[in-house]
């Protein structure tokens, strides 16, 4: 398994909530089409970051997220919500453990 963390800093704080409903209505449905999906979470914290942490199974399918993640900045037009490039981390995943499902809150 694949992770592939994605930290964009100075965020718009006044486009947050656009962003959080975007994130959940459209980018997690094409994320989750694609193969070798395991799961996506976003995290926002107090200082205009947003960090994204996506699992999948090859770093091929990892480095296809990150197109279609990209890609969807562009339609979306969150240029200037996203102004600065993520900072982004990938690599194997080597020791997981879960203890059951995890749900989001929206």
């Amino acid at each position: 398994m694949h992770a592939t963390i994605r930290r964009y800093d100075s965020v718009d704080t006044k486009r947050t909530d656009e962003l959080k409903r975007k994130i959940n209505e459209t980018l997690i449905p094409k994320l989750s089409q694609l193969p070798g999906f395991n799961g996506y979470y976003v995290i926002e914290s107090d200082n205009d970051v947003f960090t994204s942490f996506s699992l999948f199974g090859t770093p091929a399918e990892a480095d296809e997220s990150t197109r279609v993640t990209a890609t969807w900045v562009r339609e979306e037009q969150l240029e200037l919500t996203l102004p600065n490039p993520p900072k982004v981390t990938g690599g194997e995943v080597i020791a997981h453990k879960t203890n059951g499902m995890v749900r989001a809150t929206a």
